[in-house]
């Protein structure tokens, strides 16, 4: 129970370094994630299901060679691909804005920095250092989050792309 109250307390510290900035970051990377769990919980199984789902309603139509059944065809293999891609979109962005936000971090600490220098002049030392963390902090958190973003983005698009295609290639058009 002490490891949980220090680990706390640990986080507590290190989001008072980074000012208000990374309250924004931390929000931002846990939205995020939580995003991508969801991705890859649907890819696990519902998505399969709905493929198997598309495939057998397909495959148990009696004619699929008119243009109305080229254009059903279509239709199934659209909505499967937009519910594949669902907040693909929405995580990229919340990627891009991890990087944007430590950047903000940066300028509000030094500009806490500066404003120290210019009441205190550059003798304080002290008042300078929670100026720079503040600065530092949250552009490294920024970039950690993008960073653990990118990779699972990444592999999230290729899949999404890998399994449409290959429903679009399992639905024959014979018969």
């Amino acid at each position: 129970m002490l490891f949980i109250a220090d680990a706390f307390e640990a986080i507590r510290d290190f989001m008072n370094l980074g000012g208000p900035v990374l309250k924004a970051i931390a929000v931002t990377i846990f939205l995020m994630w939580v995003l991508i769990v969801e991705r890859l919980m649907f890819m696990r199984a519902p998505m399969r299901a709905m493929a198997r789902e598309i495939h057998d309603a397909w495959e148990s139509r009696s004619e699929r060679r008119s243009w109305n059944a080229h254009q059903i065809r279509e239709l199934m293999i659209s909505r499967f691909s937009v519910a594949t891609n669902r907040g693909i979109d929405m995580i990229q962005t919340l990627v891009a804005l991890c990087p944007l936000l430590g950047l903000l971090g940066t300028v509000t600490g030094m500009i806490s920095v500066f404003q120290v220098m210019a009441v205190s002049g550059s003798g304080n030392v002290r008042a300078m250092a929670a100026g720079v963390s503040q600065a530092t902090v949250p552009t490294m958190a920024g970039m950690v989050g993008a960073l653990s973003g990118v990779l699972l983005v990444t592999l999230l698009t290729r899949r999404a792309a890998r399994e449409v295609e290959f429903l679009e290639d399992s639905l024959t058009m014979d018969h």
